[in-house]
């Protein structure tokens, strides 16, 4: 299946991914879309930005067009990547009668979602937590929803939807059809797959534990007070959008309203901004009102904007699993970004972790060294931007051509992507 011509679509559909201009599949759609398809449950692991998102859209639309009666839930961890996943699935939607959806998230208004239930959507996308208050209220029936989908079930649990998910998949159709989504595959995943899943067909992509072949990875060497004046330097020799990842909700508004001072178009990200709010700070990042956003982990997973070209951790992850989906928000689908990490002394631990993620066999007790003062990066220059999608949806819909990178020379493996060290 070289082409989503080649699938087994309804009409309609493939009517509609022509109008966005999506002729080649990705390899995880490719894997994962005849298996779906057939009927078959799917547990699949895929580094992000593969295009998981059409992976699962066309069949279960595909699934809601030969069973009128029959509805679909969609769960993600977070309220961007649900309305993300959403908008992605809407134009694949257009002219087909009936087929109504709603969006049920935290942070939203009870009564806007109470009206988009009233109309009887046959399409659920929302979070675990707002699906099972919806069902807990008696507002929301899941009898006839015979499809699931579990997108980044890894990072669910990791928020603690356990328990959540496990009263909302109990009162669905059984049998159903459920594919599954994860970053990684560890015991806890195989376990929730063998509770939910039945014979599924397992797909792996590449690793979901190496960044993309696209991301071009840097680090800079720091004390922690000189963090603020290279990053200016950064932002000054970069051309593009840039996602600036901290820690702390505190340190987001703090550090944005620094760079707002400083004239740059900047603004905050996190889990304690109303959902009204996110949704502006997003939006006014796709439409590149602001230039850079300085986001918590809130933004690390499911946030697709294919201007992203560049991501700079000013403050390490706390976990290292975490930096695979920071970087992750760059270099999607083909198209060429650069991350950067700001390490200071007391990132240690962080880094030596982050290292060992990277290369498991490499000898990282004495991690790169942590110079007085900050290493310059050697040849300066401008950074070029990502590449052009090739589609015209969102979501890491299709291919993108791949982009070109005006970084300077130095570049060496790092764990399955490109890194340069400065002063190197």
């Amino acid at each position: 299946m070289t082409q989503f011509s080649d699938f087994d679509l309804p009409s309609v559909l493939h009517k509609n991914l022509q109008a966005l201009d999506l002729i080649t599949p990705t390899p995880i759609q490719q894997a994962v879309i005849p298996l779906a398809l057939g009927g078959r449950d799917v547990l699949g692991t895929a580094q992000t930005g593969t295009g998981k998102t059409l992976a699962f859209a066309l069949p279960m639309v595909t699934y809601l067009m030969h069973n009128p009666t029959a509805h679909a839930l969609v769960l993600a961890p977070t309220r961007e990547l649900a309305a993300q996943v959403l908008a992605s699935v809407k134009p694949l939607l257009r002219d087909i009668q009936g087929l109504r959806s709603a969006l049920l998230i935290g942070g939203e208004s009870m009564g806007k979602q109470m009206a988009q239930l009233r109309a009887r959507p046959r399409l659920i996308v929302g979070t675990p937590g707002r699906i099972h208050d919806h069902l807990r209220r008696g507002t929301l029936s899941l009898d006839q929803a015979s499809f699931l989908v579990l997108d980044e079930t890894d990072r669910m649990l990791d928020m603690g939807f356990g328990k959540d998910l496990q009263a909302i998949v109990g009162v669905m159709q059984s049998p159903r059809q459920t594919l599954l989504f994860s970053a990684t595959l560890s015991k806890t995943i195989e376990k929730v797959a063998q509770t939910y899943l039945i014979k599924p067909e397992r797909i792996a992509i590449g690793s979901s534990m190496k960044p993309a072949l696209t991301v071009d990875q840097d680090s800079a060497f720091m004390q922690e007070h000189e963090k603020y004046d290279h990053l200016l330097g950064e932002l000054e020799r970069r051309d593009g959008s840039v996602i600036v990842f901290v820690n702390t909700k505190r340190g987001a508004e703090h550090l944005a309203d620094k760079l707002k001072a400083a004239n740059h178009r900047a603004g905050a990200l996190h889990g304690d901004l109303r959902q009204n709010h996110r949704d502006r700070v997003i939006q006014s990042f796709r439409r590149q009102d602001y230039t850079v956003m300085v986001a918590t982990d809130v933004a690390a997973r499911g946030l697709d904007i294919p201007h992203i070209a560049h991501v700079i951790n000013y403050d390490l992850p706390q976990c290292a699993e975490d930096y695979i989906h920071r970087i992750g928000r760059t270099g999607r689908a083909g198209t060429t970004g650069s991350a950067l990490c700001m390490v200071a002394p007391s990132d240690k631990g962080k880094w030596r972790a982050i290292q060992k993620l990277m290369d498991p066999n490499a000898n990282n007790s004495d991690p790169e060294p942590f110079p007085r003062s900050m290493r310059t990066r050697s040849g300066g220059g401008g950074y070029g931007g990502g590449g052009r999608r090739s589609g015209g949806g969102g979501g890491g819909y299709g291919q993108r051509r791949e982009g070109h990178s005006a970084h300077g020379q130095g570049t060496r493996s790092f764990g399955g992507g490109r890194r340069r060290s400065s002063g190197r």
